[in-house]
């Protein structure tokens, strides 16, 4: 099983970039109140059949040639469920997929959240010809990024340039740290 959350989101981004997502929407909510984190992973690929979806989390169906199992989503829904969350999967053939992983936040089962900053730099960094839009909220604090308003400011300056590649990072972590204040998710 992967050890935070955020590779989990890796994982499934990854999949919406192969399935020819042009937008990526990724949001991660943390409800103190409620005591429950939820993230969402969004896009407008090619989406799944009623049958891809019921299979796709079984550990030994996969779309990729490398490899015959695939353990991304079944480890994901795994660990949503053990933390007493659940997990869903609505996707549509020529519309896209969204996967939906709800954690319970303070359960002792729940991976912690792990590097998001990371993760979605990595993303944005790597993945140019697609357009990811970050949400992170906890409670009623949050902040947002998305490349498509980054591209009508920057032009076609690629993201991986190094100072845009740390202004994104910075970005992403100042913006983390401000939303958290002070708590650990």
């Amino acid at each position: 099983m992967m050890p935070e959350i955020s590779l989990n989101v890796l994982d499934v981004a990854e999949n919406s970039t192969r399935a020819q997502a042009t937008v990526v929407a990724i949001s991660v909510k943390a409800d103190t109140a409620a005591d429950i984190l939820t993230v969402v992973i969004e896009d407008n690929g090619c989406g799944m059949t009623k049958e891809q979806v019921e299979s796709v989390t079984d550990p030994f169906f996969t779309t990729r040639k490398t490899r015959r199992v695939g353990l991304g989503v079944p480890f994901f829904k795994l660990a949503a469920e053990l933390s007493g969350g659940s997990f869903k999967i609505e996707s549509e053939p020529g519309k896209g997929t969204t996967v939906t992983a709800v954690f319970g936040l303070s359960n002792v089962d729940r991976m912690p959240l792990g590097d998001m900053p990371s993760t979605i730099h990595t993303l944005v960094t790597m993945h140019e010809d697609t357009d990811f839009v970050y949400t992170f909220s906890v409670d009623d604090r949050s902040f947002e990024l998305d490349t498509a308003q980054m591209r009508e400011i920057l032009g076609d300056v690629s993201f991986a340039v190094p100072e845009i590649s740390a202004y994104i990072r910075d970005y992403l972590i100042e913006n983390e740290k401000e939303v958290l204040n002070g708590i650990t998710i």
